[in-house]
């Protein structure tokens, strides 16, 4: 799997020009990053409110299948990726995926833009295909400017990683600006402003990396022998084939997809352990030390994803967003978690530096994820349960705020040691199935994320006490789970047999 983004060589690595200390394509990458993610994140807020009100004439009863079809698009956004780095590693290369998928992508958030319930989904169907093919690769891609033991490495990825983020904080302010106060009419009304934006942040995305690939003296170009655009031709084709598959599994509901997700998950895990026994004990005991934080992941994601789902319609009619007569846009609470995330990322990774030997555990910083994530919907509970204004029936603007303040540590202690612990704990012939199954159950989380959030919202919409309801269970769903992974984490680690 390309996620493992393996370094190059040092005798294949080419004498890239230096900037700033990095290899000169980094920047390029940086930048392509920079625009996908924009146009990802800036539909991300508007896709449950632009379903309720286009498809179901603002009604709250249409909060349930919003919410499903958003849990089901981000699942198989992950699911797509699993395919789409064999593509790159066997098929095409990665700069043919990157490209190919760059168009899917920018095709799909046009579609989306059109006020047709079925060709939204098509759109759906489309950018999950191009996502598939665009976004485990990008990331390997960076991994390959790194010759064997290069000290640079993991601060280019951090770099790498800041333009993630920084693409994610800036488009849903900018998708808003320009959807309510610049292109926003009856004609042109919201959510298609937004829609159109992020397509042309795609296609920023697309020609700045054609442009800039020539920076990369080969790296990522088919592998020997598959150079031929015969392939690329039938690789598009089949990519054009999978979208009404696709498209059937967004259609099939999250309840069954949540079956489909379930039995590949079940059957990738019943690969990995039979290749454990076969290689022996310790290697056994890591595949299975793997398989129960993948359970955990399914957890996390589950409840952190509720960020574009319940709590889009929490912010719009719970949360107080009136600051004497200037109102703060729905769409710019996605951008907290980025902020909170480049403003918490290098005093989390102090603290794990300042404790030295007593830095927790791999088992034991992904149960500190699951708790503090547990504790933002704590801080939801004492919100909706004292804090409800009698007259407005909101509650405070900041509580939401802290909410995904408190989430963004829980996903600094899980979020970026799950792929360096599939390298480390994959059988070696299945490395790219372990990858897999990190996706994967990231991907149930998600698809789980809107099967909860349609139960926040009730059969009328979000209210106060539905809300309350939701999230306590939330908490305790998050809490206890995560209390037992601490007390545990000792015997997790000893099936780990060492690797930290």
């Amino acid at each position: 799997m390309s996620g493992t983004a393996t370094p190059t060589p040092a005798a294949s690595l080419p004498a890239f020009p230096q900037t700033m200390g990095h290899p000169r394509p980094l920047w390029m990458l940086f930048m392509t990053e920079f625009w996908e993610r924009f146009a990802f994140y800036g539909i991300r807020w508007a896709l449950v409110l632009y379903i309720v009100a286009q498809f179901y004439g603002g009604s709250g009863t249409g909060e349930t299948p919003a919410n499903q079809l958003y849990g089901a698009y981000l699942a198989l956004v992950y699911a797509a990726a699993i395919f789409g780095g064999y593509v790159a590693d066997r098929v095409i290369g990665y700069q043919r995926s990157i490209l190919l998928g760059a168009t899917i992508m920018a095709v799909g958030l046009f579609m989306i833009a059109m006020p047709n319930q079925e060709i939204f989904k098509f759109g759906l169907a489309t950018i999950i295909a191009g996502n598939g093919l665009f976004k485990p690769n990008i990331s390997t891609m960076v991994g390959k400017l790194y010759a064997v033991g290069d000290e640079r490495r993991d601060s280019g990825f951090t770099l790498f990683y800041m333009g993630i983020n920084l693409g994610a904080m800036i488009s849903p302010f900018l998708t808003s600006i320009l959807a309510e106060r610049v292109f926003g009419t009856e004609g042109m009304p919201v959510y298609k402003v937004v829609f159109i934006t992020s397509g042309i942040g795609m296609l920023i995305s697309l020609v700045w990396f054609w442009i800039g690939r020539r920076q990369l003296q080969g790296i990522g170009l088919p592998p020997a022998g598959s150079e031929s655009r015969m392939r690329l031709a039938i690789t598009a084709l089949c990519a054009i084939i999978a979208i009404p598959g696709i498209y059937f599994l967004l259609s099939m509901g999250a309840d069954s997809l949540q079956w489909v997700l379930t039995a590949m998950f079940v059957a990738l895990a019943g690969l990995l352990l039979v290749e454990g026994i076969r290689e022996g004990p310790r290697q056994r005991d890591m595949v299975i030390a793997m398989l129960i934080i993948f359970a955990f992941n399914v957890l996390f994601w589950c409840f952190f994803e509720q960020a574009g789902s319940s709590f889009s319609f929490l912010a719009e009619k719970i949360v107080n967003r009136d600051f004497g007569g200037w109102t703060f846009p729905v769409g710019w609470f996605q951008s907290v978690n980025s902020i909170a995330i480049i403003t918490l990322a290098p005093i989390i990774a102090w603290i794990w530096v300042k404790m030295g030997k007593r830095n927790p555990s791999i088992p034991r910083k992904f149960s500190l994820g699951l708790i503090f994530n547990g504790l933002a919907f704590l801080l939801l509970m004492f919100a909706l349960s004292s804090l409800v204004d009698p007259q407005t029936l909101k509650i405070p603007f900041w509580t939401l705020f802290a909410v995904y303040w408190i989430q963004s540590i829980g996903e600094l202690c899980l979020s970026p040691i799950g792929l360096s612990m599939v390298t480390k704990l994959a059988p070696v012939r299945l490395v790219g199935f372990g990858m897999g199954g990190w996706f994967l159950s990231t991907g149930i989380g998600n698809n789980l994320s809107g099967i909860f959030a349609s139960h926040v919202s009730g059969e009328t919409g979000m209210n106060v006490q539905s809300a309350l309801s939701g999230y306590t269970f939330g908490f305790w769903a998050l809490v206890i789970p995560g209390a037992l992974l601490f007390l545990i984490a000792p015997l997790v680690q000893r099936l780990m047999h060492g690797v930290k």
